[in-house]
């Protein structure tokens, strides 16, 4: 694919007027007040990972509605004494689950305590699977998660995994060894969107890195791409031809630029220029919004990737994700 959106040069400057549900910030307090109303932590027991130097706890958290979702936390073996470490949250990919306890230890090899939270629902497409179920749903949808949902904010699918990526913050910070004033929130894709919302929703998250975030400026994306998950739009209102308004106004509620605005901390971002998944000028609409409602600026960065797709920087991206997080929130 050759680059096919704005140049780079617009790119950095684009700063799109984005809708904005006038009740956007009530409506998400009302959704997370009723959350904080259970415990954030269901249960949590020791589990055999197979490594010598890493330790995994199996976490039950709550998340919707107090809603089970299962999580891996995982540290450096503790050394007696020690002072508590800087926790890295962790969000997935589209159709990601959990996976397996030795599957994504890089956080944890660097030093941080790491809890990587499952998706609801998902955990059937790539990996090695997740553990969590969805026991809501409404409507009909086209095949995926983006339509469950969509015509209703309150019964959308993202309504409930944003929640969950909310409440995985406020779970990590109750977990054994964790400084709960140092919690950085990580992903690419979907994680990268989860990453943007939970940033926006817990001001105690201290630092956000936001790979090629999904969910960003729909009304954009649905103008430029066909690709999936975002086609899963394009084929539910070819059917439901009357809805464009109502599925738009329900996306808006999660659109990462609305959630980047809110963002308080430092923030991390990557984009590729030839990416169709999360076309870049959606990205750049987030980046550009980052803090603008927050009391004040704080230091954001983009890495762009422009001969690289979806992938963007890959394993190139993580070894600096590692260096920007070493020098803003350290392990210890």
């Amino acid at each position: 694919m050759a680059e096919f959106d704005l140049p780079l040069e617009q790119l950095r400057a684009y700063r799109p007027d984005v809708v904005e549900p006038e009740d956007f910030d009530a409506s998400w307090a009302a959704t997370l007040s009723a959350a904080r109303a259970h415990h954030p932590l269901r249960s949590v027991e020791p589990v055999e990972n197979g490594l010598e130097t890493i330790r995994t706890l199996d976490v039950e958290l709550a998340g919707y509605a107090g809603q089970p979702v299962r999580a891996w936390f995982s540290r450096p073996a503790p050394i007696p004494g020690e002072a508590p470490r800087a926790a890295v949250v962790e969000f997935l990919g589209y159709g990601r689950g959990r996976g397996l306890p030795h599957e994504r230890i890089t956080w944890a090899a660097a030093g941080y305590a790491h809890l990587v939270v499952d998706t609801r629902g998902q955990g059937g497409q790539h990996g090695n699977g997740g553990d969590t179920p969805d026991p809501s749903g409404a409507g009909p949808s086209a095949p995926g998660f983006l339509t469950r949902g969509v015509l209703d904010p309150e019964e959308h699918y993202y309504r409930r995994l944003v929640t969950d990526a909310a409440r995985a913050v406020d779970a990590v910070r109750q977990l054994p060894g964790v400084d709960p004033d140092r919690v950085a929130v990580v992903g690419n894709s979907q994680g990268g969107a989860l990453a943007l919302a939970a940033a926006a929703l817990r001001p105690e998250v201290s630092a956000v890195l936001a790979g090629v975030p999904f969910l960003c400026h729909p009304r954009r994306a649905l103008a430029l791409t066909d690709a999936d998950p975002w086609a899963e739009v394009v084929r539910y209102l070819a059917v439901h031809r009357d809805a464009e308004e109502a599925v738009l106004r329900t996306l808006s509620y999660v659109d990462g630029v609305n959630f980047a605005r809110r963002v308080r901390s430092p923030a991390h971002l990557s984009v590729g220029l030839r990416d169709t998944v999360c076309p870049p000028s959606t990205v750049f609409a987030a980046f550009n919004h980052l803090g603008t409602l927050a009391p004040s600026p704080a230091e954001r960065t983009i890495e762009v990737y422009r001969y690289n797709g979806h992938e963007g920087g890959d394993a190139v991206h993580v070894r600096r994700q590692l260096d920007w997080l070493r020098d803003r929130v350290p392990p210890r």
